[in-house]
């Protein structure tokens, strides 16, 4: 699918998928996608856009993200993919008032690379509690965690490509994989300047996160009503 502006393509976001599809379908319309997408950015006419173009432009309720300079577009979101979204930046929110740490939802983008802009389900922002943020702003710096809610049509992307790219930040240290199909959670930590820890939590177990120093419970980001 290509935007407005003739440089957008289409692509499901993790966890964005509306319908129920047979996995080899999804495996197929992705292979095909890839394939179509490798003959764009390989095409000398195709312009790749800057960050600072792809923010500037107007996609009204469509939500796009940027990579390697291409736009790609993303679909709707299921119910259990924003119910668990939400759920996890409630639980920030109410534990995070007053430290001079903020979450934020999927609206507020993350520059990735120097043409890749990402918007994960949850981000969060650890600044000085007296330092205004300007309300207009679409890019505020480095988060400190990052979230992002699976699906099976993404999630290979996610883990992988995504991954690579939030570890390269400087500022952020740790990326969390929520998986609603079997309640699980990944949680990838930065040790060191180079050097990461990257687990599946235990069934069950809950997710603790020593960046922001605070526990969230397994219940309340599964929780179902």
């Amino acid at each position: 699918m290509t935007s407005s502006s003739g440089s957008a393509a289409a692509r499901s976001k993790q966890g964005r998928a509306g319908c129920t599809t047979h996995p080899a379908l999804l495996l197929l319309a992705r292979r095909m996608y890839i394939a179509a997408m490798a003959s764009v950015a390989l095409d000398p006419a195709y312009r790749r856009i800057t960050v600072e173009e792809f923010l500037a432009m107007n996609l009204g309720d469509a939500k796009a993200e940027l990579e390697d300079g291409l736009i790609y577009m993303m679909t709707g979101g299921t119910s259990q993919h924003a119910m668990i979204a939400g759920n996890i930046y409630f639980a920030l929110r109410s534990r995070l008032n007053g430290t001079g740490c903020r979450p934020f939802n999927s609206d507020l983008g993350v520059r990735t690379a120097e043409q890749n802009v990402r918007f994960p389900d949850v981000s969060v922002y650890c600044r000085d509690p007296d330092e205004v943020i300007d309300p207009r702003a679409q890019l505020i710096g480095d988060p400190t965690v990052v979230f992002e809610v699976l699906s099976p049509s993404t999630a290979h992307h996610d883990q992988n490509t995504k991954l690579a790219e939030y570890r390269s930040i400087p500022g952020l240290q740790a990326v969390v994989f929520v998986d609603p199909t079997d309640d699980r959670v990944r949680l990838v930590a930065r040790t060191g300047p180079e050097n990461w820890a990257d687990d599946w939590l235990k069934p069950g177990e809950d997710l603790h996160l020593s960046a922001l120093g605070l526990t969230i419970p397994h219940a309340e980001i599964f929780a179902r009503d």
